[in-house]
């Protein structure tokens, strides 16, 4: 039997278009009750027994046979010999990568990470101080799905965010160590990185344990336990995002070879069967010629069972009336990863309001922005563009508020103040204000 990959088709003139559309978009965060209880027991063992409860789960989990935590953390030598042991092709890739995002993310820091402040006219000195978070964890699938991109995306807006302690966490599954996301981690400037992952390490970062210190803040993609985890600790800790399946939106003009924009599909695709890949387009021969490519290239690819799942399941190929409205549409979805394949995209950006990224003209593939283009690659899934943002520099730093009155200021404000708390009743804030005035 001939594997097949059939989008929804979808026009935008259909009767009972608006009700298919928001019957392909639905997916439910909503985490399995039965992992949603397993990540409740994981979290309180690793809370109440630490290191020991860390050692029995990865023991069971994870097939990992260690008898102490130093058994699981990998030391900086590790690090370097598994950068070391790369092909050179590897290991430039990974340099010129890391290269390319600490550039973006260092012009990220200038433009917005900064401290600042002013005096007012009566001497008052108002402002913000930045700070780096000190201690942050990354958590990066390992074992035979390996993502030395999640190390590079994820520690080096730490970095030079000044973070000064950046804990990895990688599950290694059998003890399988892949030597690329070691080497990430060494280009990266990991500080410290433990053999260890699924709910108990999210835990062990959250609660901290005699061997793991407790971080500030927990970022990075994994499983649905890893999810629910990180939903849990939140609080404790913070959390860069609840990540939903990944998602690809292109918008085409019917310019880009077909082919192009079909392997474009199977690149979120290949992810797994909840990924979401839809392309708008207001031509209906090129929608016919993106479904040959998507036959004819399919058969060829590694993972073409998963690939075939996900677009038959979540993927569509929807005629639009025009680009103006593939546009509109768009920012309904705010998809996670939009491409503009056109001739002219500058045309178009100025009416896409929602995505995480936008990937502008047809030599912008979505994969040069997972991996080396410098833009961070994690991004906000299920239309959750609409109100948050990247990964980011902003992410590792916390801002606090510089407030220094002077003599003069505080008789200004002191009788400001002093009306608004009596107005509601907390005569002590007001009474602080008023003993500061020179009239007391």
């Amino acid at each position: 039997m001939t594997l097949q990959a059939r989008p929804l088709r979808l026009s935008t003139t259909d009767a009972d278009f608006e009700s298919r559309f928001q019957q392909r978009l639905h997916w439910s965060a909503d985490a399995d009750a039965q992992i949603e209880q397993r990540v409740a027991e994981i979290l309180q063992a690793v809370q109440q027994e630490g290191d020991a409860a860390v050692l029995r789960l990865s023991r069971q989990l994870d097939g990992v046979q260690a008898e102490s935590m130093a058994q699981l953390e990998l030391t900086q030598a590790e690090l370097a010999a598994a950068f070391e042991s790369l092909p050179s092709q590897q290991r430039q890739a990974l340099q010129q990568a890391a290269a390319r995002i600490r550039r973006y993310h260092e012009a990220q820091k200038q433009a917005a990470g900064q401290s600042w402040s002013y005096r007012d006219e009566d001497g008052s000195l108002l402002g913000q101080k930045v700070t780096p978070l000190d201690r942050v964890g990354i958590y990066v699938p390992g074992g035979k799905a390996a993502y030395p991109s999640s190390v590079l995306m994820n520690a080096i807006p730490a970095h030079v965010a000044g973070v000064a302690e950046i804990l990895m966490v990688v599950p290694t599954p059998r003890g399988e160590k892949n030597p690329l996301v070691l080497a990430a981690a060494y280009v990266a400037g990991v500080t410290r990185a433990f053999t260890i992952g699924g709910a108990q390490a999210v835990a062990a970062l959250a609660y901290g344990t005699a061997s793991i210190p407790k971080v500030d803040k927990i970022t990075g993609p994994g499983n649905a336990y890893v999810a629910s985890a990180k939903k849990h600790v939140f609080g404790q800790v913070g959390i860069d995002m609840i990540a939903g399946p990944s998602e690809i939106l292109v918008l085409a003009d019917g310019s880009t070879p077909p082919d192009w924009v079909a392997m474009d599909l199977f690149s979120q695709a290949e992810h797994d069967e909840l990924a979401q890949s839809i392309l708008l387009c207001p031509d209906a021969a090129y929608l016919d010629a993106v479904q040959r490519e998507i036959d004819r290239l399919l058969p060829g690819m590694p993972r073409a069972e998963i690939i075939a799942k996900s677009l038959g399941g979540r993927g569509a190929l929807i005629l639009t009336r025009d680009m103006e409205e593939a546009c509109a549409i768009s920012n309904r979805i705010a998809p996670e990863h939009l491409e503009v394949s056109s001739r002219e995209p500058q045309q178009w950006e100025p009416l896409l309001r929602h995505a995480g990224a936008i990937f502008l003209g047809a030599y912008t593939s979505e994969s040069l922005g997972d991996y080396c283009a410098g833009p961070n690659h994690v991004l906000p899934t299920s239309g959750t563009a609409r109100f948050s943002s990247p990964l980011g520099v902003m992410d590792f730093q916390k801002r606090s508020s510089l407030i220094e009155v002077s003599e003069q200021g505080a008789q200004t404000l002191g009788r400001i103040a002093s009306v608004l708390a009596h107005g509601e009743g907390l005569q002590a804030h007001a009474r602080a204000a008023e003993m500061r005035l020179k009239d007391a």
